[in-house]
């Protein structure tokens, strides 16, 4: 039987949660009344509003109706980790969207981009709101580690996104680490949402930290190699409109993002793991 919870709606978190709704709703609205672009990027903000309207209001819905308590994950893991993503996603549509669609003249356009920004900040304080504070007991996405997976995925995905085909054996090799790395990343926040975690037959923070620091190696070569292959006499071209040139160097730049965040979360697991307080 279905019961309400209004308190779901009601606290700090739930009143949040409705205004990203209505925010995300009305920037889909006003961009997708602007018309439709062939860019790739244009696709990657839609489908941004789009998905984080739709999950939050899932989310809501489902607390209203204590049927999340019937849902076999870990519920926590689950909305903490989605707010985190979807700060990440309006960040970067709020990013993305006013540097290749918007105009002096663009009215709807800036007030799509500015209402995006409002929505970041509400996800943002979410994140805040939800996140685990030292000594309390929760779930491992919950935690700054677990924060930093999420944010090591998504940094995979824009890589992605401004990817393009390649030849060269050596580029072969940093797209391999791009997917291998979003891979395993993505594989622990399933296992974690799925709580399948204390299935894993060795230790799991051990583990964490040594495929950490692996990581950081192969995204050390990456971070060389990409450029190298890319911007070596090969300067950009002058009639250059976010052209092919200008997608590597977001590849170039987001693979150095990723780097950091992987020696901050290498620094943080041995911390945890190999450092314990007297």
């Amino acid at each position: 039987m279905v019961t309400l919870d209004t308190r779901s709606v009601t606290t700090p978190v739930g009143i949040l949660r409705m205004f990203e709704v209505v925010l995300s709703c009305v920037i889909f609205s006003l961009v997708a009344s602007v018309g439709h672009d062939n860019l790739s990027y244009w696709a990657w903000c839609m489908f941004t509003w789009c998905f984080c309207c739709f999950m939050t209001l899932l989310i809501l819905i489902l607390e209203l109706t204590n049927l999340n308590v019937k849902v076999p994950i870990s519920w926590d893991d689950f909305t903490t980790a989605f707010a985190m993503l979807s700060t990440l996603m309006i960040f970067a549509a709020s990013v993305i969207y006013p540097t290749f669609f918007i105009c002096s003249s663009c009215s709807r356009q800036i007030v799509a981009t500015v209402m995006s920004c409002l929505c970041f900040i509400a996800y943002a304080v979410e994140v805040g709101l939800t996140r685990a504070r030292p000594g309390e007991i929760s779930g491992f996405l919950s935690t700054v580690p677990g924060l930093m997976k999420v944010l090591e995925a998504f940094v995979a995905c824009i890589i992605f996104i401004s990817l393009t085909p390649v030849k060269e054996p050596a580029l072969q090799w940093c797209v391999a680490v791009y997917s291998l790395c979003f891979i395993f990343a993505l594989l622990i926040i399933i296992l974690t949402i799925c709580r399948l975690l204390t299935l894993f037959p060795f230790p799991f923070d051990k583990v964490l930290t040594g495929y950490n620091v692996l990581a950081v190696m192969m995204y050390m070569t990456v971070v060389v190699i990409w450029p190298l292959y890319n911007f070596q006499n090969n300067p950009r071209p002058a009639n250059c409109s976010h052209c092919y040139w200008d997608n590597q160097l977001v590849v170039s730049f987001m693979s150095c993002v990723n780097l950091i965040v992987y020696i901050v979360d290498t620094c943080y697991s041995i911390r945890l793991v190999f450092i314990t307080p007297a």
